[in-house]
């Protein structure tokens, strides 16, 4: 039997890929290796599925800072406000958190993902599952179906690859996709981990001094060799045994990754503000005057009011201030010292964890080689990405899987019409 669109991966991309294409009146076969659709939407959210951000579509771009213009003209058929509309309509009740993120009110991501199997399935889609596939077969210019790894060819007028990156194995993720992009032609640019934690190993680090202590609504900067400030972020951070994690952390480590890549290893410098709307002499002047409304109190002991408890003696030893001293004897340089740690704490950071650790895969198929209107190969017709393959990432926040949603619906729909020769390569 032969189908209009065989997509391969059933995650957020792949299963919209199967409702667009099958909407669009093509007979669609959804494949996947695993024993269960939509395992890393199951996780997504911490388990209660951000499925968009309500941004407006300029600012949502520029929280997907790689490759995100890409996806100009795929938002013109499917953007955010479609993908909540879209929920909607399938009777899914959606709340905006902060930062403009969308959950169900459910609080549940199995709500989402029974609701995109259950349209899945009513489109009359053929789901297999436990069917891991072999190769993607080609022609010379077309591509003409795909063989599993029990040896059966299953033909087709298109193919749509949505096997995700590397990042979060477990749900499927293990790069599969890539072999059968590069056999049609294509170039995958290397691959990294983005939303991930980044290591170091500061002495405070090794010493588990901190480990669990959570800092809230402090900015996070990277910065390069030459002491340029690369990009910072706002939020809340962790100190864990191996370095530090939590959204504004996962949101620096794309370029902390470019900046160790660019000078070859080492470290890079990052800062911590711990008080982003004061400058450090400002907090100068009012870390003073605490200690001078209780000046025989020991300034460890006055300090515990302002800053976490944990960092005290770490930023008094840094600033080299012993603990015991009071008011009276608070030497001026490097009091100073001490505020300019509150206004950019330092921690030399040498790396991140693994991609297999990574919320997101950096890199992927070469946006070059790919039609943003169709996300159509160049190399092959018929051939079609989206998803986490694509050389596009972005922040947490419901950013990668609005980009998921949006290139799975644009191949869906560009895929049925391939199929019906209404779309010439």
């Amino acid at each position: 039997m032969s189908y209009d669109v065989i997509v391969i991966g059933g995650g957020p991309s792949g299963l919209m890929s199967c409702i667009a294409a099958a909407s669009h009146g093509a007979s669609v076969l959804l494949i996947d290796k695993g024993d269960k659709l939509g395992r890393k939407l199951g996780i997504s959210g911490g388990g209660r599925c951000n499925v968009t951000n309500a941004k407006e579509i300029d600012e949502l771009i520029r929280h997907i800072p790689g490759n995100g213009r890409f996806l100009h003209s795929a938002f013109a058929n499917f953007s955010n406000k479609d993908i909540i509309a879209f929920f909607e309509g399938l009777g899914i009740a959606l709340k905006e958190e902060d930062r403009g993120r969308m959950f169900p009110v459910s609080d549940k991501a199995k709500t989402v993902v029974d609701a995109l199997i259950g349209k899945v399935k009513s489109l009359g889609v053929e789901i297999r599952i436990n069917q891991p596939v072999r190769r993607v077969l080609y022609g010379e210019e077309q591509v003409l179906g795909i063989e599993l790894h029990n040896g059966r060819r299953i033909e087709s007028r298109t193919v749509i690859i949505a096997t995700g990156g590397k990042s979060v194995p477990h749900t499927g993720s293990t790069g599969d996709g890539y072999p059968w992009a590069e056999k049609a032609g294509h170039t995958i640019t290397e691959l990294y981990p983005t939303e991930v934690p980044i290591t170091s190993k500061e002495p405070f680090i090794r010493s588990k001094e901190l480990q669990g202590l959570a800092l809230r609504s402090i900015t996070l900067a990277v910065w390069n060799g030459k002491g340029k400030k690369l990009i910072e972020h706002e939020g809340d951070m962790l100190f864990t045994h191996f370095g530090i994690s939590g959204p504004a952390v996962l949101r620096c480590s794309q370029f902390v990754v470019k900046a160790l890549k660019q000078q070859g290893g080492g470290t890079v410098r990052m800062t911590v503000g711990l008080f982003p709307e004061q400058s450090a002499d400002e907090l100068y002047q009012s870390t003073l005057r605490l200690a001078q409304e209780d000046p025989r109190k020991q300034i460890k002991n006055v300090l515990k009011s302002a800053v976490s408890e944990r960092l005290v003696p770490l930023l008094l030893e840094k600033a080299g201030l012993p603990g015991d001293i009071t008011f009276d004897h608070i030497p001026k340089q490097p009091w100073m010292d001490f505020a300019k740690l509150l206004k950019a704490f330092p921690i030399e950071v040498n790396g991140t964890l693994s991609i297999e650790e990574a919320f997101v895969t950096g890199g992927g198929i070469n946006l070059k080689e790919i039609d943003p209107k169709t996300m159509m190969s160049k190399r092959k017709h018929g051939l079609f990405f989206c998803g986490e393959i694509l050389d596009i990432h972005g922040y947490t926040g419901g950013y990668n899987i609005t980009a998921a949603f949006t290139t799975g619906y644009t191949a869906g729909m560009s895929a049925a019409a391939a199929a019906s020769g209404d779309l010439q390569g």
